[in-house]
This record gives C-alpha cells, sequence and structure tokens, in this order.
C-alpha cells in the first residue's frame, strides 16, 4: 500500500520541493524517462522518510543514506542496490548541487584525512601533477600516516625523525617490487617537502629517504608495431556510436601520442579548427599545441557531430550512457584500448594499456631514422634522458645488419 501511495503522489515531506530539480537534473544528465520515473519513487520515498523522522534537508548525511536503505531487511538485493544508487544520487545533487547539505563538521574529519586532503589539493594546485600521478601518491601516504598513528599512538607530524621514515620504507618494501618501492620513496620525499614548506615540520626531512636504485638495464616499454596499430584500426567498429567514439580516441593515442589522461582533459575548445591544432595540458601544466592530422580531425568531427550529443560537460569524450558526462579517468581510456585489442585478436597482459601506442610511435619514429631529440619534442618529455629509453630500439635494429667478429686468422 505504501509504495501504491508514493508512486501515485508526491508526499509532503521535507524534500518534497527539492525533488523535481533533482529529477530534471537527471534529464539534463541524460538518464531515460523510464529510470527517472523509477528514481522518482525512490526519492518520494526517502522525502516521506525523512518527514517522519524529523530531519531537516541540512542535517541529512550518509548514515541518514544508510538508515534508509536498511530500514527493511527482506527486500531483494537488487532493489536495496537500486535504491542506495538512487539515494546517493539525490545526496549527491543536494550538496553539490543544490548547495543544502552542510559539509562535515571540522571534529568529525580525521587528522589524517585533513592532512591527506591538504596534500592531494598542494598535488593538483600547486605542482600541477596529472591525476594519475595524484592517484599514485595519495594511497602511499594515506598508508604512511595510519603506520604513524599505530606506531606513535598519535598523528602528530612532531614525532617525525629518520629513523621511523626509513623503517616505514623498509617493512613496506618486503616481497614488493623495486618499481613499488621506487615510487613510495618519491611519494614520501614529495610529502615531507609538502609538510616542511606548510611548517608542519621544523626541517626538510625528504633527504631522509634513501634512494632506490635500478638495477641493470631498463627494459624496453612495450609497443605496438606499425602494421599492429593499424590492425587495432581497422578493427574498431565504426558504424555505431561507441565505436566512432572510440575510433577518435585510438587515433589520438596512435597519431598524436597523446596520453590516456590528456585524453579524458581534452576540452572542446582545445580542439582549433580553423588553426589545424589541438592544444594538449600535459604533465607538469605543460600545455602543447600538435598538428591536427586529417584522419584524427575527419574521426574527431564525426564522432562530435553524430554522436557525442547534448551535455552540460565540456569534455570531448562523454560517457555513451547516463550520467552523460566525460569519462571518468585514465582508466577508462585503457578499457577502451584494451577491448580494441581483443577485437584486434592482439594478446597483452600488461596494466598500460593506452601508452602501448605512444610507445608504438616513438619505435616507428627511431626506425625511420628520426633523432633522440626529434622524438622528444613529439612525445613532450621534460629531459631527453626519458627519452633514452628507446634508444634500445636502435640497438636491436643494428643486429639485423652488423657483420659477424672476426675469428682469430680471419676465419668465421
Amino acid at each position: 500500500m505504501m509504495t501504491a501511495t508514493l508512486e501515485e503522489g508526491t508526499p509532503r515531506g521535507l524534500l518534497e520541493k527539492h525533488i523535481e530539480p533533482f529529477i530534471e537534473h537527471l534529464r539534463v544528465a541524460g538518464y531515460a524517462e523510464r529510470t527517472r520515473r523509477k528514481k522518482r519513487t525512490v526519492a518520494n520515498a526517502f522525502a516521506l522518510w525523512t518527514k517522519q523522522k524529523q530531519i531537516a534537508v541540512e542535517d541529512l548525511n550518509e548514515s541518514h543514506v544508510a538508515a534508509f536503505v536498511a530500514r527493511s531487511p527482506r527486500r531483494r538485493k537488487a532493489h536495496v542496490k537500486f535504491e542506495l544508487s538512487a539515494i546517493r544520487l539525490l545526496y549527491q545533487y543536494l550538496r553539490v548541487e543544490a548547495g543544502l547539505v552542510r559539509p562535515p563538521p571540522q571534529d568529525e574529519v580525521s587528522s589524517a584525512a585533513a592532512i591527506v586532503q591538504r596534500y592531494e589539493d598542494h598535488l593538483r594546485n600547486d605542482r600541477g601533477l596529472a591525476e594519475n600521478s595524484v592517484r599514485v601518491y595519495v594511497p602511499f601516504i594515506r598508508d604512511f600516516l595510519a603506520g604513524l598513528a599505530a606506531a606513535t599512538s598519535c598523528l602528530s607530524t612532531e614525532v617525525l625523525n629518520p629513523p621511523i621514515i626509513r623503517q616505514h620504507l623498509l617493512d613496506r618494501s618486503i616481497g614488493r617490487s623495486s618499481e613499488h618501492t621506487r615510487l613510495l620513496a618519491t611519494s614520501l620525499r614529495s610529502f615531507l617537502r609538502f609538510l616542511f614548506l606548510c611548517g608542519d615540520t621544523p626541517q626538510d626531512l625528504s633527504a631522509s629517504v634513501p634512494t632506490v636504485r635500478r638495477h641493470g638495464q631498463v627494459a624496453m616499454p612495450p609497443f605496438l608495431p606499425p602494421e599492429e596499430v593499424e590492425r587495432v584500426l581497422a578493427a574498431t567498429d565504426r558504424e555505431s556510436p561507441v565505436g566512432r567514439r572510440d575510433h577518435a580516441i585510438l587515433l589520438l593515442l596512435a597519431r598524436l601520442g597523446l596520453r590516456a589522461g590528456e585524453i579524458v582533459s581534452l576540452d572542446l575548445g582545445d580542439i582549433r579548427w580553423r588553426s589545424g591544432e589541438v592544444v594538449v595540458c600535459g604533465k607538469g601544466r605543460m600545455v602543447d599545441h600538435l598538428p591536427l592530422l586529417a584522419d584524427v580531425g575527419q574521426a574527431l568531427a564525426l564522432y562530435l557531430r553524430q554522436d557525442r550529443g547534448e551535455s552540460a560537460s565540456r569534455r570531448v569524450f562523454i560517457r555513451m550512457w547516463a550520467p552523460r558526462v566525460g569519462l571518468a579517468g585514465p582508466a577508462a581510456v585503457g578499457h577502451i584500448v584494451r577491448r580494441a585489442l581483443a577485437r584486434a585478436g592482439i594478446d597483452h597482459p600488461g596494466r598500460s594499456a593506452a601508452h602501448l601506442f605512444r610507445h608504438g610511435l616513438a619505435t616507428k619514429m627511431i626506425r625511420h631514422g628520426a633523432s633522440m631529440a626529434e622524438i622528444s619534442e613529439v612525445l613532450r618529455h621534460r629531459s631527453q634522458t626519458t627519452t633514452a629509453i628507446y634508444a634500445q630500439v636502435s640497438f636491436e635494429a643494428l643486429r639485423a645488419v652488423a657483420l659477424p667478429w672476426p675469428a682469430t686468422g680471419g676465419g668465421r
């Protein structure tokens, strides 16, 4: 009976006047009418529940969302999951879009969370790190602060000293790869410099983090040879909206060597049609102007004209399903690449699928006689030492043409 009442009329609750704006917000985001009707029913039920519990809109928090979903434990899991998704969307709308829900009091935010948030803001706003780099650094620091709190029974940067820092690095390096340890050390140095700059520590402790050296020659990164690149592009279905979007993304990877994060953050204004160039915001807030090649421009124009559709987002590439917003992150591009590789019958077990095209472009250039300086310029490396890894390609190519070393007496 309760469900029928909620579907037929909107309850006179504290949330009543915010439900229709929320549903309109979903419509603009691209949600289908049938989905909006279902979410309206759940939102109405939540509005009635908050009225019965006498909860003001401004006082809503995550615990209320959890309590509402858990109010009837015998319901089917699929229904509970849908309710939770709908109410979280409503809660996010009230907090972010409408600005009605109060932020949690400062004393409810743990010291560790506050420090991590400040450090995260520092990486993004002050250092201009790419989103992918932020996602690498922050978990290391979150774990470091948790370990510090457990070891010292308090969380205070004043107790930090070189022995504590080194012991943490040693403890977290056991059984891990040298690359993992190197990233941990880099993150710790960055965090300790941040604490010193903010005045949280009296001295810069970053020098107390040991250097993790690479042993032996750095391996040549995996790449796609030119014939496999063309195979992947040819296997992409350009008869569907998703296929045309993915084809444009793959061309940006293959022809211009863009990173996955750069593709995700590409803005509509970054495509300069009149001047024939693409403006790319790369690592360290570097801005580069790349040529808009003919096939890349055609693929982008086709996708934008036929398939992108309306969206409040200014991102070039957006989700094909609601909410119609920009791609979530570099992992979304990686997923698109892995799907394209599978269609082309190419097996790649590694994680950095999107970088296969970038490395492939560098390898193709060096095999056609390009210098390290030219490759560094195309790939937009800030240091040519980063490009030096591709020199191994030249050595491998020489093996096929080098004469055998003469034996004693002139024999072979």
